[in-house]
């Protein structure tokens, strides 16, 4: 693992280390009179009840500013409507940390139909409603109300995927970067451990915030790129001719050469006789230029732009997830009105003993005393869980985890991982000896990186494992193996399940993997991913083709038997995913009633900020590859009633669906598949006489209640098998 240059836990401690830990970080001024505070250094306000345990972001945050000194209050879930909820703690003396929660505020209220939820699981009691849309702007806002002089960071999912201007799914429009909307003073993207040590050190010390421009991992607004700089210049995307061939037409000549800008240079001298002015590079003579990484940026379309050009957003996208890698990505700048958003480049990933220094804080694991005995869902769902990495580097189209963490897989070591199934062991209540999840983002990518740190440093591939697996990633998962054998050997454990979702193109290369897994790790059901069927939607989504799959079930079904148990796959489709049309989505439902899937719970695609496919639901372009007016377009299903026909297909066992799905293959000219015969999709619409219909009266109150043929075929199950259920 590459590490940086500034240890995490190497800064000198702040002063007020001296107070020592709080048992739970403080949400009363009550409970900062008992700690003995007259004011906090820092405080979060966060869209979640707040719990003290690591896979809840606040406590995360909280506990790490703990740890190198400071005081830290939390504001969870205030009543945005009242300006004296964000003065509870008082006025912080360092700045507010603000984040929406662990999901996107937008996301967590509205379902993929934009239809408002009825529960949210980061509140107690799961009750809705109790954190605004758009929470990062309106919590902004409202901390800028009660103390107009502190400086707000603002951080999480919901501003790392704001960072720059971006589609929005629930007004269908472009918006502004979210700091420009919430007018703070500087985001923070990723998992910000490393951003925000720096900044809070640095306003221990007396330094503005404003100062702080250079901060990997940070987002903020200039007025201007820098003199001394060089600009690539990535607004346009057809350009005429053969661009190797032209002149640079920006290129600033020497005054050596140049009789004119020589008198232009001496008419200037006054004003500024040491600027050198800034150089721009059309981005087609990037790789030519020679121009080096450390005062170069690259410009993004404009807001403006990209908000009259679709095309140009998707250009725009692929450039920022091109620029992803935090050991050659160069800084982005894109204008918004007069203003720049300057992206600098994302943070150098944990090291080991860093991430571990992390997760060994010291947390209770349990919500703050202030809920009661009020459930918090999202709670219940991890407290017995243990998250062993960071990072996803599958580059899933229609994810954000990469956006978001990174492609660098972040992992802890084996010890830590024990001793936090051991405390929790120990600590939590109602413990009773099974483990729910040794995970993170992906179940199996713990520990599996690039074999060389200089090839790593110098790629820019937007998958490890698409369209093949990368023959430069590690894919041997003894780690792994070692950590489930270690963990089910700990006194105390009975069982330690694997619930995170596993990439199965990479358990298929570790039979000994596959084998630990299946023979002591699922409980009947394991989750996977294959998301559809079709080879043209696959690749719009950037997952492998179902042959990987069915090498997995054989590996799956071969070791289930051998270890004497009756399980089964549980596994997760997409329907009207960019790139998939009526036929992909026949097929996949073809594919789910010959392989006797009949799914509880489906979902339709969700276009969520920032990410690939979500470009392509946009532009109806494909930013996987270059993009121009002329290159390849997308087939994006937008029309409710036809997304929700794609899901309805899905389901095609639920006599629900089955008129909407009849009048679809009729339109679509398929109607061999109406009928009762074992390669048609649904039955016939029965059609009774009006003689039936009337027997049927007669003797509805004396005959006993007879269920239809196709009621009874629908409820029940097909072989054994399960009714599955996919969680939101």
């Amino acid at each position: 693992m590459i590490s940086a240059e500034k240890h995490l836990f190497d800064y000198p401690k702040y002063w007020a280390e001296c107070y020592g830990r709080a048992s739970f970080l403080p949400m009363s001024r009550a409970e900062m009179d008992k700690l003995g505070w007259d004011s906090c250094d820092i405080i979060i306000v966060t869209g979640d009840a707040y719990v003290d345990h690591p896979s809840f972001g606040m406590a995360v945050i909280g506990r790490f500013l703990e740890s190198q000194g400071f005081r830290v209050g939390i504001i969870s879930q205030p009543d945005w409507n009242d300006p004296e909820a964000f003065k509870i703690l008082g006025q912080p003396n360092l700045f507010f940390g603000i984040t929406a929660g662990n999901m996107d505020s937008m996301i967590n209220r509205y379902t993929a139909d934009k239809r408002i939820r009825s529960d949210d699981a980061y509140t107690p009691h799961g009750a809705a409603d109790k954190r605004p849309d758009r929470a990062v702007i309106v919590y902004t806002q409202k901390c800028r109300e009660a103390y107009p002089e502190t400086p707000t960071v603002i951080g999480g999912i919901e501003a790392s995927l704001r960072r720059i201007a971006q589609y929005d799914y629930w007004s269908d429009e472009i918006r502004r970067s979210v700091i420009i909307d919430s007018a703070a003073d500087i985001l923070l993207y990723g998992n910000a451990e490393r951003a925000i040590a720096e900044i809070a050190h640095q306003l221990s010390q007396g330094r503005a915030l404003k100062e702080l421009t250079a901060i990997p991992g940070t987002v903020i607004v200039r007025d201007a790129v820098p003199d001394n700089w060089n600009e690539v210049d990535s607004t346009r995307i057809d350009w005429p001719g053969n661009i190797s061939e032209m002149p640079n037409p920006y290129e600033y000549k020497t005054a050596e050469s140049s009789d004119c800008q020589q008198k232009s240079k001496t008419a200037n001298e006054n004003n500024n006789q040491n600027t050198i002015p800034i150089k721009i590079v059309p981005m087609p003579l990037m790789g030519k230029s020679g121009l080096k990484k450390e005062n170069t940026v690259i410009r993004l379309p404009s807001f403006e732009k990209i908000r009259a050009d679709s095309a140009l957003y998707a250009h725009a996208s692929r450039i920022l997830h091109l620029e992803s890698n935090p050991h050659n990505a160069h800084i982005l700048v894109q204008k918004h009105g007069t203003k720049e958003v300057w992206v600098n480049t994302p943070p150098i990933p944990l090291a080991t003993e860093e991430i571990d220094g992390v997760f060994d804080l010291e947390y209770e694991r349990v919500p703050h005393p202030s809920y009661g005995e009020a459930k918090i869902p999202a709670y219940d769902m991890i407290r017995f869980s243990v998250n062993i990495m960071r990072g996803c580097f599958g580059g899933c189209t229609f994810c954000s985890i990469t956006e978001h963490e990174g492609r660098v897989i972040q992992s802890r070591s084996q010890q830590s991982v024990i001793k936090e199934i051991e405390e929790m062991r120990d600590k939590v209540p109602g413990f009773t000896g099974t483990v729910s999840d040794l995970g993170g983002p992906t179940a199996n990518m713990y520990h599996l990186n690039c074999k060389d740190d200089e090839i790593q440093k110098n790629c820019r591939k937007l998958s490890c494992v698409y369209p093949t697996i990368c023959k430069n990633l590690i894919t041997d998962h003894g780690q792994t193996t070692e950590l489930y054998q270690k963990s089910r050997a700990i006194p105390g454990v009975k069982r330690v399940a694997i619930a995170s979702g596993l990439r199965y193109d990479l358990a298929v290369e570790d039979p000994e993997y596959v084998k630990e897994l299946v023979t002591h790790h699922v409980g009947g059901y394991l989750k996977i991913a294959p998301e559809h069927s079709e080879k043209n939607t696959l690749e719009k989504m950037m997952k492998p083709g179902m042959e990987t799959y069915d090498k997995f079930k054989n590996m799956f079904e071969k070791f289930s038997k051998q270890a004497g148990k009756k399980q089964y796959l549980i596994p997760y489709f997409i329907a009207a995913h960019p790139g998939c049309d009526d036929n992909d989505m026949l097929n996949l439902a073809l594919w789910l009633k010959k392989n006797e899937f009949r799914l509880d719970q489906v979902q339709n695609f969700y276009p969520s900020p920032m990410s690939l496919a979500t470009a392509m639901y946009h532009s109806e372009k494909n930013p996987l590859k270059k993009v121009t007016y002329k290159s390849e377009s997308v087939y994006t299903e937008k029309d409710f009633e036809q997304r929700r026909q794609h899901k309805a297909l899905l389901r095609y066992h639920d006599e629900k669906n089955w008129p909407a799905i009849r009048k679809m293959l009729i339109e679509m000219n398929r109607a061999e598949l109406i009928g009762d015969g074992p390669n048609q999709l649904v039955p016939a619409e029965k059609i009774r006489s009006h003689a039936n219909r009337t027997a049927t009266k007669k003797t509805k109150s004396s005959a006993p209640k007879q269920k239809s043929r196709q009621t009874t075929s629908t409820r029940k199950k097909a072989t054994g098998k399960p009714g599955l259920k996919r969680r939101r």
